[in-house]
Parts: C-alpha cells; structure tokens; sequence
C-alpha cells in the first residue's frame, strides 16, 4: 500500500526542491563539523604556553633614570601605585615580582657529563596563575630539601646559538638540560643552608629565574628577615592591549613595557577579534541553513496538498501518508552526513598540510568525536523533520472535511 502511495506522490515531487533541500542541509552539516573539528585540531594554540593567542600579559617596569643610579626606591613600585595600577579599567589581574634578598649561589653539573660550574645567582617568584609552563612539578617541600626552577628559553637559546659555537662546545637540547643537577646554596641572616634545584620548565614569558612563590616567601621571612621587599616589576593581564586608555595610562606614568609586548599583545587582540567574527558568521550560516531546509520541506508538502488531502478522504491514515515523506527526509539526511564527513576529511587534510610545517607539534585529532556529533545533529535534524511532517499531515486530516 505504501509502494502505491509513494508512487502517486513521487510524480509531484520537484527535483529543484529536493536539490535545495540536501544541499542546504550539506552546507549546514559541512560548517557546524569542519568549525568543531577545526578547533579541535587547533586548540593547542589558543591554550598552550607557547599559544599565539594567549592571554595578554604585560611586564611592567619604571623608567631607569639618572637618580635610580644612586637610589633603590626609584625603580620599585609602591604600595599606592600597584593599588591604582590594579583597580585601572584595563587591568584584568595583577601579581608582582618577589625578588630574593639573600645572597644564592649555585653548583652546576650533569650527572654523566662531567660538566661543572658555580656562579652567584638570583631568584625571582610570581603567583602561579602567572606562570606559563606545566605546573605538576611546581611546588617546594621544605623537608625534601628539593627547589624546581624556571629559566627563560632565551637562556637555552643563548647558550646554544652563541656560546656554545663561539666555544665549540655541543648544544644542549630541553631533554637534556632536565638531567643537569644543580647544588644550591642560600646564605643570609647568619644562615646557610643547601637544596638540591633541578630545573622543570622553560618561560617564554617570563625573563627570569624562577622558583615558587611559597619558597620565596619562605626564604626571605629566613635569610632575610628585615629587608624592604619592594616589586621592581609587575605582570599584569589585559583585556584589550589596544585601550588607548592603557597606552595613555603607561605614558603618563612614565612605566615601561618589556620586549615590546604591547605592540604583541595588539597583535592578538586583532587575531582574536577576527576569529570571534568568523566563528559568529558560521553560526548565523548554519543556523540559516538549517531553516532553509525547514523551508524546503514545508513547501514540498505545501504543493501536494490537494494530492494529500485526497489519499486521506479515501481511507489512508495521517501515518501511512506520511511515512514516504519521512522516509525520503531520513534518507537525504543521512546521505548529507555520509558526503559531510568525506568532505571534512578532505578540508582537514589540507589544512593539516598548511599548518603542520608551522607548528610540527600540532597535535592530531581523530575525526571519531565529530562523527558521533554528526550523528546526534543527523538523529536531531531527523527528528524535527519527522515531528513536523507528521505535524503538518495531521493539519491536512482535521481540514480535510
């Protein structure tokens, strides 16, 4: 009986319709999956701690003038200008750099290198939030006498690109450089006492020698009792690098910005602000598309009323006229996604290609997670198209007399 049915409706049925249906509905499925995959393949550059589209931080620091050579004060930030800095418009979150004010000295070797070296050095802290590399290993245990440290990657990069080949001494890879043990020494306040540092991570962000804020806290309230523990830097994350209120604000206080960040920071910004764009786009796209194809089916209902209206006066039921309609959708629909996937396939492939040489550690996503939500979104849209043509048959039934 339906074989009957359906071949007196398919004699009525525009192919054009059909057309804008299933392309329509392709369109839609090929955005909303290529746009989830997408981010997939490349949020590790949004999050990661190398990410070009980080978060903005700024290293703020006061201009060296010719009286900071005889006095400390007029290089540190006080009390009242970190408040006003922190309650700017601009100003997101801030923390301070916590400098060391003892004396620190450290033993330098690799356990199967025979390598070794000591040098007076320094230590800087700042709140974790701050920081940019993996923070598992970041913490101080007193009793374990152990210290993780954070050196800037220029450090490594100096080492390698100049003094080592200057010296004709091999290069040192970030692998390598966690074997090196380092024999620290703190001495202060009529105290000396040993810890063993090994090194956790390298900062892009951060030009300093870091050790946790807890040990700094810690080491200073020992060694160093009663000295004046004034920031000479601050790092501060903003939401528009481009605020001409913030450009204005650094200007007029006469503060400086570390490796031309702010021009970075804009940079990112504007990135940001056009991804935000073009994601809106292929929502409002997706979103348009699948009302097209809501359209599409009413008006293919629309033109058969009449045939419609007579199938039921002679006996059929709302379902069994129906269910050609719905067989047809159901099927279009999963054709749609079948014919989306290959072509996501084929678009993440090539950008893949693109990105792959530019950053070698992009990570690859499988394609599983975005045809399981091609799935849900085929059962979802099936299901609409479903109720609506049910929906709409019923409507023919109750008018039918």
């Amino acid at each position: 009986m339906n074989r009957l049915v359906w071949k007196l409706l398919r004699q009525h049925i525009s192919i054009g319709q059909l057309t804008g249906f299933f392309f329509a509905n392709l369109f839609g499925m090929v955005i909303i999956l290529l746009s989830i995959q997408f981010y997939q393949d490349v949020i590790p550059l949004f999050t990661a701690g190398e990410s070009f589209m980080k978060k903005d931080y700024l290293i703020v620091s006061k201009q060296v003038g010719a009286f900071s050579s005889f006095s400390k004060k007029g290089s540190t930030f006080t009390a009242e200008e970190i408040r006003d800095l922190r309650e700017q418009s601009f100003t997101q979150a801030m923390g301070q750099f916590t400098p060391s004010r003892f004396d620190v000295s450290a033993g330098v070797g690799m356990q199967r290198g025979g390598m070794q070296f000591s040098t007076e050095m320094f230590f800087e802290s700042v709140p974790d939030e701050f920081i940019d590399v993996n923070l598992n290993q970041w913490h101080f245990d007193e009793e374990a006498r152990s210290l993780p440290i954070i050196i800037p990657r220029n450090y490594l990069n100096l080492y390698n690109f100049g003094f080592a080949q200057s010296r004709n001494l091999p290069q040192l890879s970030e692998g390598v450089i966690s074997l090196i043990g380092m024999d620290i020494r703190i001495r202060g306040n009529g105290q000396t006492e040993s810890f063993k540092g090994n090194i956790v991570g390298f900062s892009n962000r951060l030009n300093t020698i870091l050790v946790p804020d807890t040990f700094m806290q810690w080491a200073n309230d020992k060694f160093a009792p009663n000295a004046e523990i004034a920031p000479s830097r601050l790092i501060v994350e903003v939401n528009n690098p481009a605020d001409a209120d913030l450009v204005r604000y650094f200007r007029e206080k006469g503060y400086e910005i570390e490796d031309d960040k702010l021009d970075a920071g804009k940079m990112t910004y504007f990135l940001r602000l056009v991804a935000g764009i073009v994601l809106t786009i292929g929502l409002v796209i997706s979103a348009l598309s699948f009302y097209i194809l809501m359209l599409s089916i009413y008006l293919l209902l629309q033109k058969n009323t009449v045939k419609l209206e007579s199938l039921l006066l002679i006996g059929y039921s709302p379902a069994q006229v129906a269910l050609p309609y719905q067989t047809l959708t159901v099927t279009l629909n999963f054709l749609v996604l079948i014919l989306s996937v290959l072509i996501l396939g084929s678009i993440r492939k090539f950008y893949m290609e693109v990105l792959s040489p530019l950053y070698p550690h992009l990570g690859s996503q499988s394609l599983a997670p975005v045809i399981c939500i091609g799935i849900l979104l085929l059962a979802g849209v099936s299901l609409i198209n479903l109720i609506s043509i049910r929906r709409k048959i019923m409507r023919i039934w109750r008018n039918k007399d």
